[in-house]
Formats: structure tokens, C-alpha cells, sequence
């Protein structure tokens, strides 16, 4: 049976990159692809740097809450929490003794995360693409949608199992596969057109947050660092300005156009009209997002419920797997 995997640490607000990036596309396969879908919040994953606990679970909630917003339907795909799931940490501990230090020396953001105090950093974050395979591996997952930034990690978690595979003598573990959404868009700061939109950004106005209402959006958008030229008619005529691309990526990303479709439109025109334009399009589409959001937020019995239910569920899919793995080394239990 295909089945789909997909994580995101629960950092806070989802942002526009976070949607055009991801969720829209963890929403299209939930309703498009075949085979079971598992979309989780990295709980674990999160505490391998410091964070103020009841912030974590703060952050926990609003994530979920921000994820059904934008489609995902606890209904249609598996929807939980990492921590509420003890068998991610068991695997991750048995995939540890089978992971070599040679493999995690080779990770490179390590050492973007860690920078020049790696010394100081966590065991956890050093670690923590095992615990990724862990993920991956537990629920036999078949395919991961991946970003260029991930392909490394998942190549990880295919040595593991392979490995693991080979010294046990067993099948214990599919090697999954990764897919590349062809949606996927590449969202970049409203400030800094070579810099991804990121949530630690310490710029509000470096993004759109899904909760911005109208006129922030509208503010933001305006605000956007451009250039003076106007938009050529053609994508090969926004190379070297990397501003004026990514407002006209987003455009196109928010409706399915290409590039060049856009600038048809919008050819000969400055960003004086294209501004509006987009802030528009950015507000009339985001709007039943942070409305539904707004509701859900309200409610959090209801998103502790549906993470409990998506938990048992993801629970009763990986215990084949994590009996299997103990069996496969000898460890009784």
C-alpha cells in the first residue's frame, strides 16, 4: 500500500512559504494521491534546541489548528503529535545502534544549526536525522515529499534500513522513496529576495503570516523591497532581480499560473499596480485560512481530540513495525 509522510516542527505561526512550500501540497495529496497520509508535528524534534515548555505546547496547538485551516481534515489523513506516539522515540533509540557517526558527520545542517558552538550543542540535534529515519521507517512509508534541503536526510534513513535490513537478516523496513511536489514553490522574504521566508526572521514584515488580516497584508505587500524597472513580458527577463521574481513567483503560485502567464498580464507595468494586485489576491485567498483558523484556535478541546484520535491511530500503524524491530535484533520484551 502507498503511504505518505510529512513532518513540521511546531515553531509557531505557518507562514506564506510554509503554504505554497508544503501544506498546500500535503492538502492536494491528502485529497488527490492514493494510499494512506500521516502529517505530524515534530514535537521531538523541536526540543533538541531550548524551549519554554508551555510555549511548546502552545506552538503544538496552534501548528494543528493552522494545518486544518488550510484543508488538512483529521478525517481524511493521520493528524498527531510526535509526542503523543512512544514508538518514534523506541525506534529512534534501536535506529541509533545501528546509525554510524561517519553518516551523521556527513549531515550538513548540523553544522548550519549548530554554527560556531557546536560543542555546546545538544546530542539531540547532532542526532536528530536518526530519528527522522525513525519517523520515516516506522509506518513502512513508501514515499516523503521532499525539498532539495531534505534529500540528504532522506538518503539517511534509506542506508539505515538498509542496513539494519542486512545485519538482521530480516525485511523489517521499506526503503522509501521521495517525491518531489511539482507545485512546490519556493517562497523568499518580503526584505531579502536571496533569503527564504522564515519564521526566524526577526522582520515581521520579511513575511505574510497566515493570521495577517487585510490590511497587514495589504501594508506588507506594499512595503515589499522591488526594484524600479517594470516587469518584463518574460521569466528570463527577471534574472539578477531577485525581489521582483519572488513577488511575481507568489502571484504565480497562488494561482497555478506560470511565471511567464503573470507577466502576460502584467507586462510594461510597474509595481505600483502589481502591488495592489497581489496584496488582493494574497488577501481574498488567505481569508477562509485565517477565519477557520480564528474558530479553531477557540476550541482547543477540539484540537487536543483530534490529535488524540490521529495518535491511536498512527499508533495502531506502528506497532507492527516496532515489534518486528525488536524481534529482529533478539531484545525481548
Amino acid at each position: 500500500m502507498m503511504r505518505t509522510l510529512s513532518g513540521i516542527q511546531p515553531t509557531g505561526n505557518l507562514h506564506l512559504g510554509n503554504y505554497l512550500g508544503a501544506i498546500r501540497n500535503w492538502v492536494r495529496m491528502q485529497d488527490e494521491m492514493p494510499g494512506e497520509k500521516l502529517y505530524f508535528l515534530a514535537d521531538l524534534h523541536a526540543i533538541t534546541v531550548h524551549n519554554d515548555p508551555a510555549e511548546l505546547t502552545a506552538n503544538t496547538r496552534e501548528m494543528a489548528a493552522a494545518l486544518m485551516a488550510a484543508g488538512i481534515d483529521p478525517a481524511k489523513a493521520i493528524l498527531f503529535n510526535q509526542a503523543r506516539v512512544p514508538a518514534h522515540a523506541e525506534l529512534g533509540w534501536l535506529l541509533f545502534c545501528t546509525a554510524r557517526i561517519g553518516w551523521l558527520n556527513r549531515m550538513t545542517q548540523f553544522k548550519e544549526k549548530s554554527g560556531k558552538n557546536r560543542e555546546g550543542a545538544s546530542v539531540g540535534l547532532y542526532a536528530y536525522p536518526v530519528l527522522q529515519a525513525a519517523d520515516v521507517l516506522l509506518y513502512q512509508t513508501t514515499h516523503v515529499p521532499v525539498g532539495d534541503d531534505q534529500k540528504q536526510h532522506l538518503e539517511l534513513a534509506r542506508d539505515i534500513a538498509t542496513k539494519f535490513n542486512l545485519d538482521t537478516g530480516t525485511e523489517t523496513f521499506t526503503l522509501p522513496e521521495p517525491t518531489i511536489p511539482p507545485t512546490a514553490a519556493r517562497i523568499m522574504s518580503l526584505r531579502d529576495g536571496n533569503a527564504k521566508m522564515s519564521k526566524s526572521d526577526p522582520s515581521d514584515a520579511s513575511r505574510i503570516n497566515l493570521i495577517d488580516d487585510a490590511d497587514t497584508i495589504m501594508a506588507k505587500i506594499r512595503k515589499a523591497k522591488t526594484d524600479a524597472e517594470p516587469l518584463p513580458s518574460e521569466a528570463a527577463g527577471l534574472e539578477g532581480r531577485a525581489e521582483a521574481k519572488n513577488l511575481v513567483s507568489i502571484y504565480a503560485a497562488m494561482t497555478d499560473e506560470s511565471v511567464d502567464q503573470v507577466l502576460t498580464r502584467f507586462a510594461g507595468q510597474g509595481f505600483g499596480a502589481f502591488k495592489p494586485a497581489l496584496g488582493e489576491l494574497l488577501v481574498e485567498s488567505l481569508r477562509p485560512i485565517a477565519t477557520r483558523l480564528t474558530a479553531l484556535k477557540a476550541d482547543p478541546a477540539a484540537i487536543d481530540a483530534a490529535l488524540e484520535d490521529g495518535a491511536a491511530r498512527a499508533t495502531a500503524l506502528a506497532r507492527p513495525t516496532i515489534d518486528a524491530a525488536y524481534a529482529a535484533l533478539g531484545l525481548c520484551r
